[in-house]
């Protein structure tokens, strides 16, 4: 697979949230449902820090016509550092690597990932994320499922 960089990655990611786009009203209580395509550029999203060192960029979140809750984000992780220790959730998830030598928890089985390689964590299964490298990675997440994820 040819390697993306970023420019190129939120294009791809831009012509998904095609799918959805602009936040039309929902019902009280309800995630946003995505209708309208739109542009989203990446120096309008906002940069949310985290104790860790890391920063996240909040691209998309709400749910699709068809029904599915969909949220993408860009996350650097500082090396060293995991996002959060291993968990489980409905949602299935991609995360599509940039920069950074990572290590990938699949319930236990620790895959070294890195720039141009795609995760994909099923349904339900216990994983988890470590920058395993000396300097700060970067990924995108496209989280798909029945129910929006908490922020």
């Amino acid at each position: 697979m040819e390697q993306l960089d970023r420019r190129d990655l939120f294009a791809v990611i831009s012509a998904f949230a095609a799918l959805g786009g602009a936040a039309a009203p929902a019902a009280a209580g309800d995630a946003p449902v995505l209708s309208e395509s739109r542009v989203i550029p990446f120096s309008s999203l906002k940069v949310i820090k985290f104790d860790n060192g890391g920063e996240q960029r909040r691209v998309i979140q709400g749910t699709l016509p068809t029904g599915e809750s969909i949220e993408v984000h860009e996350t650097m992780l500082p090396a060293g550092q995991m996002p959060h220790p291993p968990h489980k959730h409905v949602n299935t998830e991609l995360l599509f690597i940039q920069t950074g030598s990572l290590e990938y928890d699949d319930d236990g089985r620790l895959t070294p990932v890195g720039p141009g390689d795609i995760v994909f964590t099923a349904s339900n299964r216990m994983h988890g994320l470590k920058n395993v490298g000396a300097t700060p990675a970067t990924y995108i997440v496209v989280s798909v499922g029945d129910k929006p994820m908490k922020p």
